[in-house]
């Protein structure tokens, strides 16, 4: 018998991927696992009859002559589905878009591309053939891409995922089922953990990096906890995120991570615990006497381990052109357009910064008939300055906060440097050119996504 299978609790990429998969090997029938994760139990509900998927234990007493696996390489995720099957005598063939690991499947052959979800590598095998398929596995599989990908938010998305889902908008997706089957918490007893979640966040700041975390003792095992980390990921905006959960009558804690922080690898965090995932998600079950005790070696993992914040000394230009308070708003214009600046910190004679001169209140004073009047009659006097070591982050919210472009570098009463908006962004790219950077060590072809990114940004908001 020839068979498809997922990992055991299988997500909305993990079916995505079984539905492409079953293109490329028309012979093989799909199986499903005993457990599913509960944002894909609507979708396998309603297309019960359509999938036709069998269940692992239809398998037994039945000889395996080939499986293939999607959306895992790890073998105790597949344990399920082998029975009494004998790896190496059994032709193993893996698609996957996870990281290697010690847990591989021993002698499988392996598909694996780093894309943001593992049915947009199936997705390019078929559109390389030249294969169409029907509008309802189109759905299902670009239902999965959303989901993996985070809706195209994810730092690991590649242009071949949006390549993928445009053509599977081209075979009929439809993009009015991919949100329905979107909902993130469906179940009350996520709703309730949720909220409770929400009232227990605890933050610190370890290496300036801001880590959030939620410690909470169950009783029961409670399936769906990875999508109720991941809302509170999004709805708190978080950086660097872990929900511990402690099942006390087993003795077990699940770590469930999510992460938003460039040169952070979550994936590697949680391996030191014997876990797996991506660099933004990841999870690990550890068994333990106390979960409080656990919870505290991972906070001291993460203070020995954890790369330090981006600071404003890292990010900074330190040359920096200023302006003379006597000077006229037309020569500090003229000045300006010189050098391609936006705005310039105003020094007096003596190097005291004295305020803030910007295209904007250039323009205040050109309106106004007042080019001539020197620039300390329109500068910005309330000075917002900040120390070389704030972070990034920190920076970043100041900017928002204080609606300001410019931010003077400042240490013992002398300039430093200055963060502009420009120098957020650079630092923001620099992280996407990094990332386009594995990629292309991996095989994959980043570079701009094209007409596809407009087709798919207007889906699913």
């Amino acid at each position: 018998m020839k068979i498809i299978v997922g990992h055991s609790n299988m997500d909305l990429d993990c079916v995505g991927s079984i539905v492409l998969a079953r293109y490329l090997y028309p012979d093989h029938q799909a199986v499903r696992s005993a457990l599913v994760h509960p944002a894909a139990r609507k979708l396998l509900n309603l297309y019960e009859d359509r999938l036709g998927l069998v269940t692992a234990s239809e398998l037994k007493g039945k000889a395996l002559e080939r499986i293939v696996v999607v959306d895992t390489r790890s073998l105790d995720k597949v344990t399920e589905y082998l029975g009494s099957a004998i790896l190496g005598e059994v032709e193993i063939e893996v698609w996957d878009h996870h990281p290697a690991s010690e847990r591989d499947i021993p002698g499988a052959h392996l598909h694996a591309r780093a894309f943001g979800a593992n049915t947009t590598q199936l997705g390019v095998e078929l559109m390389a053939l030249g294969r169409s398929i029907a509008e309802e596995d189109a759905t299902i599989a670009l239902t999965g891409i959303y989901a993996d990908t985070g809706n195209f938010t994810h730092s690991n998305v590649a242009r071949e995922d949006f390549d993928v889902a445009a053509w599977l908008i081209a075979q009929g997706a439809s993009l009015k089922l991919v949100k329905e089957f979107l909902v993130p918490l469906r179940e009350r007893e996520q709703m309730v953990l949720f909220h409770e979640i929400l009232g227990r966040l605890e933050t610190r700041a370890i290496h300036g990096q801001k880590v959030q975390t939620c410690y909470l003792e169950l009783e029961e095992d409670s399936q769906g906890l990875g999508a109720v980390v991941e809302r509170v990921f999004e709805v708190e905006n978080c950086e660097l995120l872990f929900g511990l959960f402690f099942f006390a009558p087993k003795r077990k804690m699940l770590i469930i991570g999510r992460n938003s922080i460039p040169g952070v690898r979550l994936d590697a965090i949680l391996a030191a615990f014997g876990g797996g995932g991506h660099a933004q998600a990841a999870a690990v079950t550890v068994k333990t006497e106390s979960g409080r005790d656990l919870a505290e070696r991972l906070m001291a993992y993460l203070e020995e381990t954890l790369v330090p914040a981006a600071k404003a000394s890292d990010i900074m230009s330190p040359k920096v052109a200023t302006v003379d308070p006597g000077m006229s708003l037309l020569d500090a214009s003229r000045f300006l357009e010189e050098v391609g600046h936006t705005g310039a910190p105003v020094m007096d004679a003596s190097g005291g910064l004295v305020g803030i001169l910007t295209l904007r209140d250039i323009q205040k004073g050109r309106k106004a008939g007042q080019m001539h009047v020197p620039v300390r009659n329109f500068m910005a006097k309330s000075l917002v300055t900040a120390g070389p070591e704030m972070t990034v982050r920190e920076i970043d919210e100041l900017f928002y906060e204080k609606n300001i472009g410019h931010l003077p570098i400042v240490q013992a009463g002398s300039l430093l440097g200055i963060v502009t908006r420009t120098d957020i962004l650079d630092y923001k790219r620099s992280d996407r050119e990094r990332m386009d950077g594995i990629l292309k060590a991996l095989g994959v072809s980043p570079g701009p996504g094209g007409r596809a990114e407009d087709v798919l940004a207007q889906a699913c908001e």
